[in-house]
């Protein structure tokens, strides 16, 4: 029974030394993996290449952000840009509105003037026809005088006896008076005739520069209506490339954020292998040791059996 025991013991020390034989040449394989890893260069490779990458990485993320300051700058330009633009279409739009009332006030010059010009164009041709009846009167009445004159000189002819007591002359002096004061009304008409024509010159010249500040008030308001038109152009122009650039960094903020969180979550998968790797290594050494305890065990049993078995024999 005892050496039926000793041969099971012998197996299971075989089987035993066996699986530690097995398990030491796996740990020190192990073991040189791990040194390896840590020590060569070639080990290190693909830390230093997620290293380099994740560098690389946040590199590219301070361009990002730095490319991000930029285009803020850039849109607080184009902003500034935009807001000055404004002002500059609410100056052009007050200037247009000084302009309209300064065409409404010119228009109504011009009617005014317009106006002007009809009356004194039928005060002119009423001061003619008054001036005409004053004539077609004053030849009436002169005609008159002079057939009184002439009935008056033939009945004197009758009566020269008593031409030394008559004076005709003063006949002849009140029509030449009355013929000066005709005159002289005349000539009042014809003053005021012309005083009614510079007038109406004036008014004339009045209105073509009413009328010219009219065209060059149409001329300036067409322009700044181009230059309205143009200013909108540009700014929607400013405003959909910045749109663009803004969806342009989002897209990148955006592959930059996945890429970050591919490596992150790639590093977190390496830590869970370096540990899983790590928790079999403790593994290994705890069975290491348990497995020196059972041959240092089987060991001692071995040597008390050798020396019980020799003492007879000695």
């Amino acid at each position: 029974e005892e050496s039926l025991q000793m041969w099971d013991l012998n197996k299971r020390l075989e089987a035993y030394l066996a699986r530690v034989k097995f398990l030491e040449e796996e740990n020190e394989v192990l073991r040189a993996e791990i040194q390896s890893a840590k020590g060569s260069p070639a080990g290190d490779s693909w830390r230093v290449k997620y290293e380099e990458e994740l560098r690389a990485l946040r590199d590219a993320l301070d361009r990002a952000f730095r490319e991000k300051c930029t285009a803020e700058l850039a849109r607080d330009n184009l902003y500034e840009e935009i807001q000055q633009v404004k002002s500059r279409c609410q100056k052009e739009q007050a200037a247009r509105e000084e302009a309209k009332k300064l065409l409404s006030l010119s228009r109504k010059e011009l009617e005014e003037e317009r106006r002007a010009q009809i009356w004194l164009k039928e005060r002119a041709v009423q001061l003619e026809k008054e001036v005409e009846t004053l004539l077609e009167v004053h030849e009436e009445e002169k005609a008159g005088l002079d057939q009184e004159i002439a009935s008056f000189s033939q009945s004197l002819e009758s009566f020269r006896c008593a031409s030394g007591a008559f004076q005709p002359v003063e006949v002849e002096d009140y029509s030449k008076r009355l013929s000066e004061i005709w005159k002289g009304a005349v000539e009042t008409y014809k003053t005021e005739v012309s005083q009614l024509e510079g007038s109406l010159c004036q008014a004339k010249e009045n209105l073509w520069k009413a009328v010219e500040d009219n065209h060059q008030s149409q001329l300036q308001l067409q322009h700044l209506e181009k230059d309205l038109a143009g200013l909108k152009a540009r700014k929607e122009m400013l405003e959909e490339s910045l749109a663009q650039q803004w969806q342009e960094q989002r897209g990148e903020a955006e592959k930059f954020q996945l890429a970050m969180e591919a490596l992150e979550q790639e590093q977190q998968s390496l830590r869970v292998q370096i540990a899983r790797v790590l928790e079999d290594r403790q593994q290994l050494m705890h069975l290491k040791m348990s497995l020196s305890l059972e041959v240092a065990t089987y060991r001692t049993l071995l040597e008390a059996e050798s020396t019980r078995l020799q003492m007879p024999a000695g």
